[in-house]
């Protein structure tokens, strides 16, 4: 049946006041079954982790649930679910925690293509430990992560290859199967930064050959937090610093202090709502999540198709990366227009974009783009209109033309991951 738009919506009260979301990417509009949930959670008595009383009991009903939830999303185990803050602060936790086992001359892959938070703590816990990294290249000019370099970059030394499931800059999607059987054949780990992959279709996280897999859920309609999947027994494996009398069973002994309770109900929330997009499927939740997914992809690929054509058909408009395979997100500047005049000039007329380098760090200083303001972003998200997609172009046609007033200077830097 048709993607019912007005319908998906209508879930978001945060659209009512006419802005285009176009910066879904650095993190979208919260849907409201989710506010509804953060509140009541907040309402509630809920006290710390007990089973003396009630209160405590409903803490662990709230992280019980949202295991389960991330687990369905993505197809792990909800005992394999770790939560943190952010994906940056989790893949910090986890890089520390693999490399207590790692010695000189130990070899960590990582990719030019991946943001920041999935580059820069394996270059930290590699530097501390005198382990060697390794560059795995993108084309410059396509954005394309070819598969094969891998099998030059990896080897016997190889502990971990880190690398995105989607480009949050130009929206690449690798061969992360293909790379995750190269690393795996030489017993190495695979850590996928699945941040702005999972909003963009259904995730499966085996399938993949991740076996560590992060994801943060105010990319997918849900509040600030973060999670980390892999299978139980990895967990098992690892025995990161933690405080003496905290939990040392996994996952919990990877969780630092008191969980948010308020909002790991919205991310049970969040993750029924994804289950709900498409109202006609049918089954368990990850049965309604992967349809749900799969029509709200299909719903936006049809909208990016027209912002790509659009964008294309501008002057003076250059967009970076023309992958094969991607998410719906696209790179461009304005001839003239430092990226955040164009954020900002945009703003001004209700239309939300990113600017920068959106913490893509390697990938646009490759470019030489990051020292003269990166780009900007518009990234399409399910809840964008085919007139949305129309209003962006014809502002972007007016600057392009007219040009803009003022010096602004950088703007629109995307959030902490």
């Amino acid at each position: 049946m048709p993607f019912e738009i007005a319908r998906v919506r209508a879930a978001y009260p945060a659209l009512a006041e006419g802005f285009a979301h176009f910066d879904g990417a650095a993190g979208t509009q919260v849907a409201a079954p989710v506010a509804d949930a953060v509140a009541g959670a907040m309402r509630t008595a809920v006290a710390n982790l007990s089973s003396a009383h009630l209160p405590g009991q409903r803490s662990g009903e709230l992280v019980a649930a949202a295991r389960q939830a991330v687990a369905d999303l993505v197809g792990g185990a909800p005992d394999g679910v770790v939560f943190g803050p952010s994906a940056t602060a989790l893949t910090y936790h986890v890089s520390r925690t693999l490399a207590q086992r790692w010695r000189p001359g130990d070899e960590v892959v990582l990719s030019r293509l991946d943001h920041d938070a999935n580059v820069r703590p394996w270059v930290q816990a590699a530097e501390a430990t005198g382990a060697v990294v390794r560059w795995a290249e993108f084309d410059p000019e396509t954005g394309e992560l070819p598969t094969g370099q891998y099998a030059e970059l990896v080897g016997p030394q190889t502990r971990v290859v880190a690398l995105t499931a989607a480009s949050n800059a130009v929206g690449t999607v690798p061969d992360v199967a293909g790379i995750a059987a190269t690393a795996h054949a030489a017993g190495a780990l695979v850590y996928v930064d699945g941040v702005h992959a999972t909003p963009h279709g259904p995730t499966d996280v085996a399938a993949l050959g991740a076996d560590f897999y992060v994801t943060s859920a105010y990319k997918w309609s849900g509040p600030h937090l973060a999670a980390v999947v892999a299978d139980p027994g990895r967990w098992a494996e690892l025995r990161p610093a933690k405080l003496l009398p905290s939990p040392d069973r996994a996952p919990e002994r990877f969780e630092l202090g008191t969980p948010s309770f308020p909002l790991l109900a919205g991310i049970r929330a969040a993750v029924d709502h994804l289950a709900g997009l498409d109202p006609a499927a049918t089954g368990d939740r990850r049965s309604r999540l992967r349809a749900g997914l799969a029509a709200a992809l299909e719903h936006e690929n049809q909208l990016f198709t027209r912002l790509h054509a659009g964008l294309a058909e501008l002057p003076g408009v250059t967009m970076y990366g023309s992958p094969r395979h991607r998410c719906p997100t696209v790179s461009f500047r304005v001839a003239g227009q430092h990226p955040g005049q164009t954020a900002a000039a945009l703003g001004e007329h209700g239309v939300c974009v990113s600017a920068g380098d959106y913490y893509a760090y390697e990938y646009f200083s490759a470019l030489g783009l990051r020292e003269r303001g990166g780009a900007v972003r518009a990234s399409v998200y399910h809840y964008n209109t085919v007139e949305e997609v129309d209003r962006l172009l014809a502002e972007l046609d007016r600057l392009a033309v007219g040009g803009v007033t003022g010096e602004t200077g950088p703007v629109g830097a995307e959030l902490l991951r």
